[in-house]
């Protein structure tokens, strides 16, 4: 059973109910309750801080959108759209517990060969990496600090 745990992140009123023994968090977007695990605990601080402190609305935030990598079907964790439709952020999230390698960074690069997102935000919800692609100099910047959603001109 998890058991959530402070973030590096600010809290907020999450909604959480418990049913014969189980935890379940509310999700915003997706508007119904889901398991509590330590990664949906680091999720759902992220859309709540990427909404309230970052602008970006709800509304154009997907959770879990599909795609197929090498022939396998994959999961992004968090992906942002602007309000033309094209996809601006994409967001990969592990478990508290779960340690920042090369290799989530790896997983995120292969989703983003699918994607071409220009940002993109990797957090445990203790430690948090942001980073922007060049696409035409094929290169990538971190960065120390996400633009809010109306300072990068999204609209």
């Amino acid at each position: 059973m998890f058991r959530p745990v402070p973030l590096n992140l600010p809290p907020f009123p999450a909604k959480i109910l418990k049913k014969q023994d189980q935890y379940y968090i509310f999700d915003t977007l997706r508007k119904k309750h889901l398991l509590l695990t330590p990664e949906e605990w680091v999720r759902q601080h992220w859309v709540n801080h990427l909404n309230k402190h970052y602008q970006y609305p709800m509304s154009l935030m997907k959770i879990e959108g599909g795609l197929s990598l090498n022939d396998l079907q994959k999961r992004s964790d968090l992906v942002i759209f602007n309000r033309s439709g094209s996809r601006v952020l994409l967001a990969e999230f592990k478990a508290p517990s779960v340690k920042i390698t090369e290799k989530v960074f790896e997983q995120i690069a292969n989703y983003n060969s699918i994607y071409k997102i220009p940002l993109l935000l990797v957090s445990n919800g203790i430690e948090h990496y942001y980073c922007r692609i060049d696409f035409e100099q094929e290169k990538f910047t971190f960065i120390t600090e996400l633009p809010s959603f109306n300072e990068e001109d999204f609209g």
